[in-house]
């Protein structure tokens, strides 16, 4: 609704109202002799008699504001919103909303207007307004103090030249303009508003506060404030800020960081990694890692795949890399064999999960792995039109024991818990998972279990339908298996199976020219929700975000 119709409205509702909204035309048709005082009084009329939301009057009056600038304003328009700002404060509750429109208005008009003489009077008369702010004198929060010192571009020898003229004028309550900021700056860090303290950093040009500083943000996980002030910093504070995501195992803000500031060379990724190893230059590969356990560790991944259990031993015994089996030597009969067998599963135990300290011991179990299998079922509704059922299990099998979640009850009763404690096996780049038909289950998870953040972003996953083509019968057609309870234990055994067939096991010579293709995803988020319903277990789909 623009202005003149909001006017027409209005007086039906009243005489009042009508001469309100006359007033305020006639304030924003020319403005040339009105004091910012006025009108900002008539802008607070006009946001009052409004009837439509929040966000179209804002908008509208921000259109309103930024033509009424064109309207010959004195002494001009920058100069003229900058002495509003320096009154808004006595409007109270409107302050903070007028100010953020009135200099989006003001940078909307200068898009196509400035006037240097203009720009130069606000700026010095910003420069004054930030000293009355940190000193007290004019009550405005920090984040639009900042949004200030960028709409005028006031710097630091603009603080500083406001400052000497106060001296000058016998007033002695400053320093130098360095002196004032940083002060200003330490209070923001004190009180934790780091976004704050970044912004004025940056604006400035001020480099002093350094590593500290970022393990302080991130220690206080502020981490959007330690990626800007990381950046500002420039590449040797880049590197730290991906090591201590990487090391807090958020992946995916690491490899965020390495991608948007080019730091590939810096922080060589699985992908180059996995290229090497498919055209088998492992050599290569290795060094590329420059010792880094954690791409070490999926260097073994890719050479276990392969099944080059050789390279898999070398490496694990020259980098100490524990908890890799060593490579199992095939039964008689085994490699050849079309199916996997009830009485090949061997485990130890099957442990039903449903509470919390069930929960923790299972997840510090299997977080001693390095490969684990992984299974989830529901009861799939037949029903057209009917709402999918949750997830009820998920099994996760280590080649000795076998946990089987209840998914339900745990997220009904220890929520907070279970996304903990998931979280550190799902998004963990130290454990491989298998699984049949990943991104089926994956979705299922996210439609069951939204709120969750451990069913948001995976890390190390295998699908072993991708590496052991089979069309028959899916995950227990693979294995001729009857009981669902041992689903996860049956990818185990077939990765084991496929590395055992993968690679001629009796060829030392000659491995670095054999060249294969890699079914692991490194990283994969889960694809957002879609307006239609998932499909039933276990039929192929797509849409997930691979890496």
């Amino acid at each position: 609704m623009g202005l003149e119709e909001r006017v027409a409205e209005s007086c039906i509702n009243g005489h009042k109202a009508d001469c309100a909204w006359t007033v305020s035309v006639h304030t924003f048709s020319d403005i040339t002799n009105i004091s910012p005082v006025v009108f900002l009084h008539l802008l607070k009329e006009c946001y009052i008699h409004g009837t439509c939301k929040a966000t179209r009057k804002f908008r509208a009056l921000q259109q309103q504001v930024s033509q009424a600038l064109c309207n010959s304003p004195e002494p001009g328009p920058a100069t003229f919103i900058v002495r509003c700002l320096y009154v808004l404060p006595i409007f109270g509750v409107y302050s903070e909303g007028f100010s953020h429109l009135i200099i989006s208005a003001l940078r909307r008009h200068q898009k196509t207007t400035v006037n240097s003489a203009d720009s130069t009077q606000a700026k010095e008369i910003a420069a004054y307004l930030f000293l009355d702010i940190t000193g007290g004198f004019v009550d405005h929060d920090e984040k639009l103090m900042v949004k200030i010192l960028e709409a005028f571009d006031v710097r630091l020898t603009d603080i500083e030249k406001a400052i000497t003229q106060l001296k000058a004028q016998n007033e002695h309550r400053f320093d130098t303009a360095k002196t004032v900021i940083e002060q200003y700056i330490f209070a923001m860090i004190d009180s934790q508003s780091y976004m704050t303290a970044v912004s004025l950093l940056e604006h400035f040009s001020i480099r002093q506060s350094g590593e500290s500083f970022l393990l302080k943000m991130i220690q206080n996980k502020e981490f959007k404030a330690a990626e800007k002030w990381a950046t500002f910093m420039g590449k040797p504070m880049l590197c730290l800020l991906v090591q201590q995501f990487v090391d807090r195992n958020m992946l995916k803000s690491a490899y965020d960081t390495i991608k948007k500031n080019d730091l590939q060379q810096d922080f060589p990724d699985c992908s180059l990694l996995k290229r090497l190893a498919e055209k088998a230059c492992w050599d290569i590969a290795e060094a590329k890692t420059k010792g880094d356990k954690r791409l070490l560790e999926y260097l073994v991944y890719l050479a276990m795949e392969a099944g080059y259990s050789e390279k898999v031993d070398e490496l694990c015994e020259r980098y100490s890399l524990e908890g890799f089996l060593k490579t199992r030597e095939p039964e008689a009969g085994f490699v050849h064999s079309r199916f996997l067998h009830l009485k090949e599963l061997v485990v130890e135990d099957i442990i039903w999960v449903d509470e919390v300290d069930g929960l923790h011991k299972a997840i510090c179990h299997i977080e001693g792995c390095k490969v684990v299998g992984i299974d989830c079922e529901w009861k799939p509704n037949y029903v057209k039109g009917c709402k999918m059922n949750k997830v009820s299990i998920m099994q996760i099998a280590s080649d000795e024991m076998v946990f089987i979640f209840d998914l339900i009850k745990l997220a009904e009763d220890v929520p907070d818990v279970l996304d903990s404690c998931l979280t550190r096996i799902l998004q963990s780049p130290g454990i491989l998972k298998l699984g049949y038909n990943f991104q089926c289950d994956i979705k299922q998870l996210a439609h069951s279990y939204g709120e969750l953040e451990c069913f948001k972003h995976y890390e190390m996953l295998l699908d072993i339908q991708n590496v052991f083509k089979e069309p028959k019968g899916g995950l227990s057609g693979l294995a001729e298996l009857e009981y669902a309870a041992l689903d996860a234990v049956v990818l185990l055994q077939i990765f084991h199976h496929v590395r055992s067939c993968s690679q001629p096991t009796d060829v030392s010579e000659g491995h670095d020219k054999i060249e294969w293709k890699s079914y692991i995803v490194s990283h994969m988020d889960n694809p957002k929700k879609s307006k239609k319903r998932p499909t039933i277990k276990k039929e192929t789909e797509s849409g997930a975000n691979y890496h």
